[in-house]
């Protein structure tokens, strides 16, 4: 008898009986203490090591697992449920690129010394942290991002500035390289924050759908910014108005960079057609109304190479590469 028996029926039936019962009577009836981890279903909770006892006893030919018989502990329990596809909040849900430049931003701000819980600072960026639409409100736990959170955080990056004497600590996997980033070029990466806050204020980030492809994570825009600029390249309107602006000068659309024309390898079915990309970052860009001549037309292949790692390649370093590998 184990935990990687349980199906998702069996919790399901689980979780039908703790409702009749009620969560005290259920816990009795199977021995089993209250957890601190909660499978979260709508406005209701459920201890997920209670139901994963009784879940198991909805197997065929199994009965409902002892105190004594659980593996691995309560963390063996969470994982598993949520294999499952149950939602259990979590209060250390990893921190995102973007979520630590915002904290390193602070930091930088306060001569790279790190900031207390109680400071007002450290206050509002739990706040703006907690609008960030990465996890669902659904996943996280009542401490998510919370001003003490916040403020280890900043422990964590200022542990990996040159002028600290002792150890870094082991933090997340971005708080080195995102200070890495700010030391060599603190003014774009205090306008990349800019632009995050900017985003965040403003009403977008419903509009915005994640997640974003993992090698563009890693980007230094971070990923909202990233899906900000793939969405607005992606407006229709944007293409069309971009596309008959070109064909005032051009017989046919093609790449810009490297000539691909789908009309004369398709045919009908690929005339017109193209991607649209905005030549300057819009963490770079100072304006929010978009001229024709910020953009340029691309086929799918050298969109892809242009996006591919940071910083992003200008349309003419794509083309020096093409011309080198050539």
């Amino acid at each position: 008898m184990a935990l990687k028996d349980l199906t998702a029926s069996a919790v399901e039936s689980a979780l039908a009986e703790y409702d009749d019962l009620g969560g005290k009577a259920f816990r009795e009836k199977y021995a089993v203490a209250e957890s601190s981890y909660l499978i979260s279903r709508g406005s209701k909770t459920y201890d997920s090591k209670a139901i994963a006892a009784a879940a198991h006893g909805y197997l065929p030919g199994h009965s409902p697992l002892l105190a004594s018989e659980f593996r691995g502990g309560e963390n063996a329990t969470v994982r598993k449920l949520r294999s499952l596809g149950f939602v259990i909040p979590n209060d250390r849900l990893d921190w995102t690129r973007d979520e630590v430049v915002l904290a390193c931003d602070l930091l930088m701000q306060n001569d790279w010394k790190a900031l207390y819980k109680n400071d007002p600072r450290v206050i509002e960026l739990s706040a703006t942290l907690q609008k960030l639409p990465f996890y669902p409100p659904e996943v996280r736990g009542d401490k998510f991002r919370n001003a003490n959170g916040v403020a280890r955080k900043t422990d964590n990056i200022a542990s990996h500035h040159p002028s600290h004497t002792g150890p870094p600590s082991n933090g997340g996997k971005y708080d080195g390289p995102v200070l890495a980033d700010f030391l060599a070029d603190p003014e774009r990466m205090h306008t990349i924050a800019l632009k995050l806050r900017e985003t965040l204020e403003s009403n977008e980030v419903d509009e915005l759908s994640f997640p974003v492809d993992d090698e563009d994570d890693g980007a230094v825009e971070g990923r909202l910014l990233q899906r900000r600029h793939f969405v607005y390249e992606r407006d229709p309107k944007l293409r069309r108005g971009k596309i008959a602006d070109f064909l005032n000068s051009h017989e046919r659309v093609h790449c810009e960079v490297c000539g691909f024309d789908f009309e004369a390898l398709y045919g009908e079915r690929g005339r017109d057609y193209i991607e649209v990309h905005h030549v300057l970052p819009l963490h770079v860009a100072r304006e929010r109304r978009n001229r024709f001549k910020d953009l340029i037309l691309l086929c799918a292949n050298c969109h892809r190479m242009i996006h591919r790692g940071s910083p992003w390649l200008t349309p003419d370093q794509l083309r020096e590469k093409m011309a080198a590998a050539r």
